[in-house]
């Protein structure tokens, strides 16, 4: 067999384990990065060690999802899964160059092992492939080039197999004994990094309760909208945009974690729209007011117009752009005549006022969400990848 035939499926492999490599330890940084409790930007990219960017809603909402660690009640933000592509690439990619190196010198043993082990970063790729979709609803460009480096890596280790002798090497027999001791080596090599992460996480605990209390926790009108469901069991009262991508994020964060139906929720409308909100000079969500008056509206369905509205927030935002007029013919489509006469009502015009009351009463940063379990406030730090550890160390029952 000439050398060059040979060479190709190793060199494929080197190739797609550096990337692996590379791709994995990116991921990692990303989320070691807001250990700090800070927000950052990402990396983002298919490009290998291109340089991180605002510009990432995909990757942020795979590293916000409840796929993108484990063991997210006994640590802050979990135990990263990328900690353990990471070690698996560096060993794959080790164990690539060595063969790549040894050439026809190399076992069959070690060829074989190395073919059946390749494939297993491609089985991880294809399951978290499906959560993306799924689940997720993003395909990040840093996990697909994960996806994409698992494939030259399983390629290159399956197609080896053509290229390897068909019996062990004359006194080789160490070498047939080999795999054993590689698979052990393996194994230590994915979770080496994932136990030095989690002996340096630091503890968050003492953060957890420094963002402040409600000041006046009960809305003299009973304005609110109560979200209760049969489940609830913790009292909570959330501050929300209907068109605020944060906020559809957020909820999603408490429905995904099987948290939100156990929540006794208070929902406070604060749209981000100076059309009815006096704290804003001008607005960053248009239309956000009609919106979050049609929640009003909705009645005994507040809940099932306030996930509409996060479905279709996209659509929504545009026509509020283009105006009123436009964005109440969508609301009429959906819901019908009724409900949209009621957007006009002075009475829903008064009730979203005393929402925008409350909010200035408590001090109420104007931003969303602002979340608080009773009375105390979440702080915006704890709203994403620490949201299960707050809640486990803050209202425990919510997770059981």
């Amino acid at each position: 067999m000439p050398p060059s035939t040979s060479l190709w499926p190793r060199i494929l492999s080197l190739v797609g384990g550096a990337l692996g490599l590379v791709f994995a330890l990116y991921s990692t940084l990303d989320y070691a990065q807001h250990l700090d409790r800070r927000l950052h930007d990402l990396h983002c990219s298919f490009v290998p060690g291109a340089p991180a960017t605002g510009d990432a809603e995909a990757c942020r909402a795979a590293m916000y999802s409840p796929y993108s660690a484990i063991l997210k009640e006994q640590y802050w933000g979990g135990i990263p899964i990328s900690l353990f592509a990471l070690g698996a690439f560096a060993f794959l990619t080790g164990f690539a160059l060595y063969l790549l190196l040894s050439g026809p010198r190399a076992p069959r043993s070690t060829v074989v092992f190395f073919a059946v082990v390749s494939l297993t970063p491609l089985v991880v790729s294809a399951v978290m492939f499906t959560i993306s979709v799924t689940k997720v609803g993003a395909l990040c460009k840093t996990c697909v080039g994960i996806y994409a480096a698992s494939f030259l890596l399983a390629a290159g280790g399956v197609f080896g197999l053509t290229t390897a002798p068909r019996f062990e090497a004359r006194g080789a027999p160490l070498a047939a004994a080999l795999p054993l001791a590689w698979l052990v080596l393996l194994a230590l090599t994915t979770l080496v990094p994932a136990v030095v992460y989690a002996s340096a996480v630091p503890d968050h605990r003492a953060y957890l309760t420094q963002c402040g209390e409600l000041k006046q926790p009960v809305e003299k009108h009973d304005a609110l909208v109560k979200l209760r469901t049969p489940s609830s069991i913790q009292p909570a009262t959330l501050f929300e945009d209907p068109l605020c991508p944060t906020c559809q994020a957020f909820h999603d964060r408490l429905v995904g974690e099987d948290v939100f139906d156990k929540l006794d929720v208070r929902l406070v409308l604060f749209p981000l729209d100076s059309e009815c909100n006096w704290m804003l000079d001008a607005p960053l969500h248009p239309g956000a007011c009609i919106v979050s008056k049609a929640v009003l509206c909705g009645a005994d369905r507040a809940r099932e117009v306030l996930e509409w509205a996060y479905d279709e927030q996209v659509y929504l935002t545009r026509a509020g752009k283009a105006g009123p007029g436009v964005l109440k013919e969508v609301i009429r489509r959906r819901w019908g005549e009724s409900l949209t006469a009621c957007l006009d009502q002075r009475e829903t015009e008064l009730r979203l006022n005393q929402h925008l009351h409350f909010a200035s009463d408590n001090s109420i940063p104007v931003s969303t969400p602002q979340a608080y379990l009773g009375k105390r406030r979440i702080c915006d730090e704890d709203t994403d990848i620490g949201l299960r550890y707050t809640l486990a160390e803050l209202a425990p029952e919510v997770l059981r």
